[in-house]
Formats: structure tokens, C-alpha cells, sequence
């Protein structure tokens, strides 16, 4: 018991002391950027028909579309457990396979390009 009540005690010693440092350590005076209710990079007084980038839109759509692939191949370990894995592998190939073929297609018509 004594082990135990050291290591309780210890951890509630550095979580206090790692509080304390957290609540004293950032910076007291924030500046007016950091104060600004919007960190998109706009000016939240200014005209609100600012151009937009249309590359910026269309790069995180493709991040969006490509990160889908992570939630798509996520239950795959579990699909191993089927009475035949070689159907998993058919769905998880084929959704990568799809995907690649998509990235070819951005790629060749310019879609990645962020300078022209």
C-alpha cells in the first residue's frame, strides 16, 4: 500500500505544480491579432467582399476527400474476421485503388498545383 499511495501522491504533486505553471507561464498582455475574435487571416472590420483563393477551397477539399480514406479503411482490421478475408481485401483494395486513380486525375489536370 505504501507504493501506491507514493505514486497517488507524486502524481498529484506534478499534476498541481504542472497547473500552476500552465496558468502562470503564457504571456499576460495579448496583442491585438491575438485578441481578434477571427484567426481565419481576414480582417473581421473590413469590406467582407474580399476575394477568396479558390486554390485554398480547392486544396482542402482534396484534403477532406483524401482523409476519408483513413475513416473508410479504419473497420478493416475488424472485416478480418469474416468468413472470407479475401472479400476485405477486395473492398479495401478497391476503395485505395479508387483513390489513387483520383489523385492521378488531380495531378494530371493541374489540381495540386498551387502556383501557376
Amino acid at each position: 500500500m505504501n507504493l501506491i499511495t507514493t505514486i497517488i501522491l507524486i502524481t498529484m504533486i506534478l499534476s498541481m505544480v504542472l497547473a500552476i505553471v500552465a496558468f502562470w507561464l503564457p504571456q499576460m498582455n495579448p496583442d491585438a491579432e491575438k485578441l481578434s475574435p477571427y484567426e481565419c487571416g481576414f480582417d473581421p472590420l473590413g469590406s467582407a467582399r474580399l476575394p477568396f483563393s479558390l486554390r485554398f477551397f480547392l486544396v482542402a477539399i482534396l484534403f477532406l476527400l483524401f482523409d476519408l480514406e483513413i475513416a473508410l479503411l479504419l473497420p478493416l482490421p475488424w472485416g478480418n474476421q469474416l468468413l472470407l478475408p479475401s472479400t476485405t481485401f477486395f473492398w479495401a483494395a478497391a476503395v485505395l485503388i479508387l483513390l489513387t486513380l483520383g489523385l492521378i486525375y488531380e495531378w494530371t489536370q493541374g489540381g495540386l498545383e498551387w502556383a501557376e
